[in-house]
């Protein structure tokens, strides 16, 4: 992960996911739960979970592996990370390190790596899956769950559409870069895991609504819409003036997506899954 990534996760972004951290899980549970099916941790296996952030799959795979295995989360952020041992304090099966999954020498006995929506954002995919493939012992198994494209998410396409209409001089976002939708093209993740020797790799599309909002209405969604995804990082440099022009028009955008005070818009991702060859 690059040094921008590491900035951006420590700063505002990272503190406002612990703020939000009950809403963010109960968004992204179905996908979390997804993914934590197709790993099936079992009783005292080690397990790397990339990406842990406030800790939720961290207190999952916890549970999974029991007191005889042994889960260890990483992340970059230092405010998820710390609510995060909050959140496992009582568990001895468990560890938490402030550290950079793409060049900490993991000591390779991991027989699972996992992540949900925490591995998109290295700056060097392919030197970090490699660097990655060397925590896991020979025939560990990797499952984690990233998003598909922007066109089949429309929870992240609607705000993101708007914010670009309200603010035309933002520049072109590289689609393959570190961020959310890095790993939307399945020949580009497969191409990464098999060069970082992976094998059995396969992608399973899960799709599930994605709430915004939490019920608050169209206020709330609108305002909660310009937090996430793609729409978070265009406005991650705006000013005032700018912020107000593009929740007007995110606001606008998902008016017509209101339903008994909620807005659910479509959400869709991969659920991949793979084995370290040798």
């Amino acid at each position: 992960m690059n040094e921008q990534q590491i900035e951006y996760w420590n700063g505002a972004r990272g503190h406002a996911w612990v703020a939000e951290q009950d809403l963010r899980d109960r968004s992204l549970e179905p996908f979390g739960g997804a993914a934590l099916r197709k790993a099936s941790a079992r009783s005292g296996e080690r397990v790397v979970d990339v990406g842990c952030g406030c800790g939720a799959t961290v207190l999952a795979l916890a549970a999974a592996v029991g007191p005889a295995g042994h889960v260890l989360g990483v992340d970059v952020s230092g405010p998820m990370l710390g609510r995060a041992r909050e959140r496992a304090a009582a568990l001895p099966n468990v560890t938490l390190l402030r550290a950079d999954a793409a060049i900490h020498p993991f000591d390779g006995r991991a027989e699972l790596l996992f992540s949900r929506f925490g591995v998109m954002f290295f700056g060097d995919p392919a030197a970090a899956f490699g660097n990655l493939r060397r925590a896991l012992a020979p025939g560990g198994r990797l499952a984690f769950a990233c998003w598909r494209s922007l066109a089949e998410n429309e929870w992240m396409a609607v705000p993101a559409q708007a914010v670009r209409s309200a603010l035309p001089s933002l520049p072109a976002s590289d689609p393959s870069g570190p961020g959310p939708l890095a790993f939307a093209d399945p020949a580009r993740v497969r191409r990464i895991l098999g060069g970082a020797g992976f094998g059995e790799i396969e992608l399973e599309p899960f799709d599930h609504p994605m709430p915004l909002g939490n019920g608050g209405g169209l206020e709330a969604a609108a305002t909660e819409a310009m937090t996430l995804g793609p729409a978070a990082r265009l406005l991650a440099e705006a000013d005032d003036s700018s912020r107000a022009r593009a929740l007007a028009a995110v606001r606008e955008a998902l008016a017509p997506h209101l339903k008994a005070n909620e807005i659910r818009l479509g959400g869709a991702a991969w659920l991949v899954t793979a084995r370290a060859a040798g």
